[in-house]
């Protein structure tokens, strides 16, 4: 094996979880060239992972790199997506390969019947089965983030009330019912003494500006103000970690943060809970409840009207 080609179309979260499979496979095969084929608004996540040697990105149509693709010869490909872009991938590079399994049936079980049939494996465990087959074996030091030297925020550049540590509060999510409303997210807030900084993109900024006006001068809002990287950055300099299920959670986990992750419509059965996070992390949720889960994405608002699995979640969980 000279050159092997990892594929991972999206998103931010399920590229972090991918980092062992090009660590794994890059210390263990002898002089191996990883490469990594995924959409160019996810470049950035692995431009600066020391294991990649050429990230391939296409912004519409794989079959605006294809010939470039060819023109590598690669010795194997290991397919982490396993849709049909990957699908066309493979036919146009007809190089051997293996794909990771979805589960997409059980997860429909879970989903639509509330039967449990899901492995109780983690999602990075089940990626890397697929590169068994290569002699490569999880080497259990967990997920990889590597922050460029010009995005690390200075600890200095943060209201004086941060600068001797805080809590991170990552408010944002893709789907609205993975999210906790504001006014929980107000509760718990008030329940923390030490200084917290809001985390989010500019779609959070305003329920953001919400949740600092209710708590006051504890709180700073971050949303929107800094990039990818530098969010990262952020986070890895919290005391610990409060989130959603999404992708600075996984973040989090690759810094080893104790983390205090929030399940709403989602479940952890699906496989993608913090990956080996810091000591006293927790999972909040609210169990047994008839309802969940109600997708394995998620939706604009709650499809039963009450939203119980975020508006019952315990504020008292997050000490």
């Amino acid at each position: 094996m000279k050159k092997i080609l990892i594929i991972r179309f999206s998103s931010i979260g399920d590229i972090v979880l991918t980092t062992p499979v090009i660590r794994c496979l890059k210390e263990q095969i002898p002089n191996v060239e990883i490469h990594y084929f995924t959409k160019k608004a996810f470049k950035g996540i692995l431009e600066n992972n020391p294991y990649i040697i050429k990230i391939h990105t296409f912004e519409k149509n794989i079959k605006e790199v294809a010939k470039e693709l060819k023109n590598e010869k690669f010795d194997f490909v290991v397919d982490l997506h396993n849709n049909l872009r990957s699908l066309q991938t493979k036919n146009i590079l007809r190089r051997p390969s293996a794909s990771f399994t979805k589960l997409n049936f059980k997860k429909f079980i879970l989903v639509n019947f509330k039967m449990n049939k899901m492995p109780a494996v983690h999602v990075v465990d089940r990626y890397m089965k697929t590169v068994e087959k290569l002699g490569v074996k999880n080497d259990g030091k967990g997920l990889d983030y590597f922050i460029p030297e010009q995005d690390e925020v200075a600890v200095s550049a943060l209201p004086i009330s941060h600068q001797n540590g805080y809590v991170g509060f990552v408010i944002g999510a893709k789907h609205t019912t993975k999210k906790l409303p504001a006014e929980k997210i107000i509760a718990i807030c008030k329940r923390i003494s030490l200084p917290i900084v809001l985390l989010g993109g500019k779609e959070d900024s305003k329920q953001a500006e919400e949740i600092e006006k209710a708590v006051g001068t504890n709180i700073y809002n971050a949303c929107g103000k800094y990039n990818l990287n530098q969010s990262a950055s952020l986070v890895k300099q919290a005391g610990k970690i409060i989130t959603h299920d999404t992708g600075l959670m996984h973040i989090a986990a690759a810094f080893k943060k104790q983390i205090f992750s929030v399940w709403g419509n989602t479940v952890p059965a699906f496989g993608f809970a913090p990956y080996m996070p810091g000591e006293h992390s927790k999972i909040v949720e609210v169990k047994n409840l008839s309802c969940r889960p109600c997708s394995k994405i998620g939706y604009n608002k709650c499809p039963k009207g009450h939203f119980k699995c975020m508006m019952n979640i315990d504020v008292g969980e997050f000490k």
